[in-house]
């Protein structure tokens, strides 16, 4: 029977590393454990960094399938040096959701089944150019943070891990983590104009 490196509501990485080596070795329950385990924090993720953009036919959960064969692909050569897993699987889901914003730039077309009579609600132009405009202006402020500071907002608030996931993927004290965040959240209060975005 394989631990379950979730039962503190975290994966904490000497919980996990046994699932992750059982799997290694080609234990079939510690595959599907572990597919169990990083799923969630790989849909979190990709449903985050794509959210609600239009990416023609690609949605987060397929992105976020992907990723979790990519985990499966390199997880017979994995090697365990002192470093974390989740990382591992971090830098997987970043490089396939990149793909995919690659992927949809190369095809602008939007296909659908029938040609609507007249143009849908809130698909006017100047609808859409106020989101984009909306959209690069936090995106700007967010650019203005040190990379550590983004990187910690984007794992905490928006992929929604816990401090101790987030440390395990980053290699910091959990601490640091809870400090790095609340100095990154002061800093974009304070870049904020008064009158707001």
């Amino acid at each position: 029977m394989l631990p379950n490196p979730r039962s503190d509501g975290g994966l904490v990485k000497e919980r996990l590393d046994p699932v992750v080596a059982a799997a290694r070795d080609g234990d079939p329950d510690a595959v599907q454990a572990l597919l169990r385990l990083i799923k969630p924090m790989v849909v979190r993720y990709c449903r985050a960094r794509i959210g609600g953009r239009d990416l023609s036919y690609l949605s987060a959960d397929d992105v976020a399938q992907e990723v979790c064969l990519a985990v499966l692909k390199v997880l017979p050569n994995y090697q365990d040096r002192g470093g974390s897993f989740i990382y591992l699987v971090r830098a997987i889901a970043a490089n396939k959701v990149a793909d995919a914003f690659r992927a949809v730039a190369r095809d602008r077309s939007k296909p659908v089944q029938e040609l609507p009579d007249r143009p849908l609600e809130g698909s006017n132009p100047e609808t859409h150019m106020l989101d984009l405009d909306l959209g690069a202006r936090l995106g700007g402020l967010l650019a203005l943070l040190p990379p550590l500071h983004r990187e910690i907002l984007s794992l905490r608030i928006v992929s929604g891990l816990s401090a101790q996931e987030t440390a395990e993927a980053l290699g910091i004290s959990v601490s640091h983590v809870r400090i790095t965040q609340f100095r990154a959240l002061a800093k974009l209060r304070g870049l904020v104009p008064d009158g707001g975005l």
